[in-house]
């Protein structure tokens, strides 16, 4: 089925987006937390109890989770992408301890939420689809804008 009859590509180029975006999220996180850290007077070897843009990055594993189910209903054969991005995410921000966890959790919660709810690709996934890839282009152009300086 193809997602945004009448715009085929359209679903392709948000996923894109988010896509290069998500590569600038995981090069920020991976720069900023040890710099937040250091800032806190923390060890490197410490876990960190809660970063700046924790909510942020939650949100994005949680976006992520749902596209990873919903795209695939909706014949978007990408295979594992949205999953491999967020073990991308999760490598570069938190790559162990209680923050990975939260992170995971947070993809879990997004990919089981719409695994009880659709079983094939309807409108309202495809709408879903749409408006998560703005959502974490969004998410991730503010915290690259944000936390890459």
């Amino acid at each position: 089925m193809l997602l945004y009859r009448g715009w085929p590509h359209l679903g392709f180029m948000l996923a894109q987006t988010l896509h290069s975006r998500l590569r600038r999220v995981s090069i920020v996180a991976a720069t900023v937390a040890p710099i937040t850290l250091a800032a806190a007077g923390v060890t490197v070897r410490a876990e960190p109890g809660v970063a700046p843009f924790d909510g942020s990055l939650q949100r994005l594993a949680e976006i992520l989770g749902a596209l990873h189910y919903l795209r695939n209903i909706c014949g978007a054969n990408e295979g594992q992408k949205w999953r491999n991005e967020m073990q991308s995410l999760v490598d570069a921000e938190a790559p162990s301890g209680e923050r990975r966890l939260r992170m995971i959790a947070s993809f879990n919660r997004g990919y089981r939420g719409y695994q009880q709810s659709y079983r094939t690709c309807t409108p309202t996934a495809d709408l879903v689809i749409r408006r998560y890839l703005e959502e974490g282009s969004k998410i991730a152009r503010e915290m690259t804008a944000r936390y890459a300086n």
